[in-house]
C-alpha cells in the first residue's frame, strides 16, 4: 500500500527502571510484524502477563491482515473484493464491498469535502504515473526521468471524486469513469489502525502504542507507576531513520491520541540533484513544495492520517489557519531550511517547549 512506508516518527517510550512499576499488576511488553501496510507495526504495551500481551497483539496482527487485503489496490486474494477489484471495475459495474471499505471510501468522499480538497482518493490515475515513473527511476537510476505534463493533465481528467458511487444500501463501490482509480494511500493506514486500536480497547488493552509506520495511535496511558503520558518522538527529517534519539526533532506527550507525519524523505527518487517525492499537489500534479515534513496530531488516527497530507499541500499561512480552524487538531510544519513552527497547542505537548510526561507536570 502507498505512502509513508518508513517510519517517520520514533517511538520514544521514556521508560524508568521497571523497580518503580507495580511488578505484580504491569509489566511492559513489545512486539511487532512487518506483512501489513508494506511497513512494520510496532505494539508496545503494559499488561498484567505476557500471556495477555501476546493475545492482544494476535488480534491486532490478524485484523491488520484483513484490513491490508480490503486496502489493498495492487493485489488480489480469493473471496475478498478489495479496492483493486473497484479499480478493476471501473466504468463496468458495481462492486460488493465490506463494510470497512464502504466505511473507509466514504469517510474519505466527506473529509475531502470539509477539508478543501486537498486530499483526493480519486487522484489514483495521476499516482499511478507518478509510481511508474519511480519504479522505472529505481532500476535505472541515471535515466530517471519526471512523467510529461501533458501525460500527467490527461490522467488527471480521470480524477472526479464526484464519480465514486457510494451505495450505502446495497454495499457497493461503482467508479463511474472507466480511466479513473482509486488510491487511499493518503488514509488507509491511519484508518486501520484507528479501527484496530478501538477494537482492541473493546477487549481490555487499556495502556499501549500502536505504531504504524509514520502513524501512531496511543491508548490510555503508560502503566508505569511513573508518567501519565506517552512520549511520541517526531523524526528529524534531515536524520537517517532508526530507533534513536539522536534522530528525534522533538517529543510530544498525549494520551488517547494520535500522531502521523507526511514528509518529502518516506518514499522519493531523485532526477539529477531534484528530488521527487511521492505527496502530490492536485494542483500542480507535481510533488508538493512547501516543506520537509509536517506532523498532525488529534484523536483519530484515520483524520490524522488524512490532515497530513492536507496540510503539507498548503502554503504555510493558509496550511496554519487551516489547522487553527479545526476542534482538536494540532500541527508541526518543517521547512526546507530546518526551521520549525507549531501551533500553540502543540507547542503545549513539546518537549522542547517544557512538556513532560510525568506524574509531576
Amino acid at each position: 500500500m502507498k505512502k509513508k512506508i518508513s517510519m517517520i516518527l520514533i517511538l520514544i517510550i521514556l521508560i524508568a527502571s521497571l523497580s518503580g512499576c507495580k511488578k505484580d499488576k504491569y509489566n511492559k511488553y513489545s512486539d511487532s510484524f512487518f506483512d501489513t501496510f508494506d511497513t512494520i507495526i510496532q505494539i508496545v504495551g503494559y499488561t498484567n502477563t505476557e500471556e495477555e500481551f501476546k493475545s492482544y497483539v494476535e488480534d491486532i496482527h490478524e485484523r491488520m491482515l484483513v484490513l491490508h487485503k480490503y486496502y489493498d489496490k495492487y493485489n488480489n486474494y480469493e473471496g475478498i473484493n478489495n479496492i483493486k477489484t473497484i479499480n478493476d471495475n471501473a466504468g463496468k459495474q458495481p462492486v460488493k464491498v465490506d463494510k470497512e471499505i464502504i466505511d473507509l471510501i466514504q469517510f474519505s468522499k466527506d473529509m475531502y469535502y470539509k477539508n478543501g480538497m486537498e486530499t483526493n482518493i480519486a487522484l489514483g490515475a495521476v499516482l499511478n504515473i507518478w509510481t511508474q515513473y519511480r519504479e522505472m527511476a529505481e532500476e535505472d537510476p541515471k535515466n530517471a526521468m519526471v512523467p510529461p505534463m501533458d501525460e500527467l493533465q490527461e490522467a488527471n481528467k480521470h480524477t472526479d471524486i464526484d464519480k465514486v458511487i457510494v451505495d450505502l444500501e446495497n454495499s457497493t463501490i461503482y467508479l463511474e469513469d472507466t480511466l479513473m482509480s482509486l488510491d487511499v494511500g493518503a488514509v488507509a493506514k491511519g484508518f486501520a489502525t484507528e479501527i484496530v486500536a478501538r477494537e482492541i480497547e473493546a477487549k481490555g488493552f487499556n495502556s499501549g502504542i500502536i505504531s504504524a509506520g509514520g502513524n501512531i495511535r496511543t491508548i490510555g496511558k503508560p502503566l508505569d507507576g511513573i508518567r501519565e503520558r506517552w512520549g511520541v518522538g517526531i523524526q528529524n527529517p534531515n536524520m537517517s531513520i532508526g530507533n534513536n534519539e539522536s534522530n528525534v526533532l522533538d517529543t510530544v506527550f498525549i494520551n488517547d491520541a494520535s500522531v502521523v507525519t507526511s514528509g518529502d524523505y518516506q518514499r522519493y527518487y531523485m532526477v539529477g540533484d531534484k528530488v521527487y517525492h511521492h505527496l502530490i499537489d492536485p494542483k500542480t500534479l507535481m510533488p508538493g513544495d512547501y516543506y520537509r515534513a509536517v506532523t498532525v496530531v488529534t484523536a483519530d488516527s484515520g483524520e490524522a492520517d488524512f490532515l497530513s497530507t492536507t496540510v503539507f499541500m498548503l502554503p504555510f499561512e493558509e496550511s496554519k489557519k487551516f489547522v487553527e480552524s479545526l476542534d482538536g487538531v494540532e500541527a508541526l510544519w518543517v521547512f526546507k531550511d530546518g526551521s520549525v513552527e507549531a501551533t500553540l497547542g502543540m507547542k503545549g505537548i513539546m518537549k522542547s517547549e517544557g512538556a513532560t510526561g510525568s506524574k509531576s507536570e
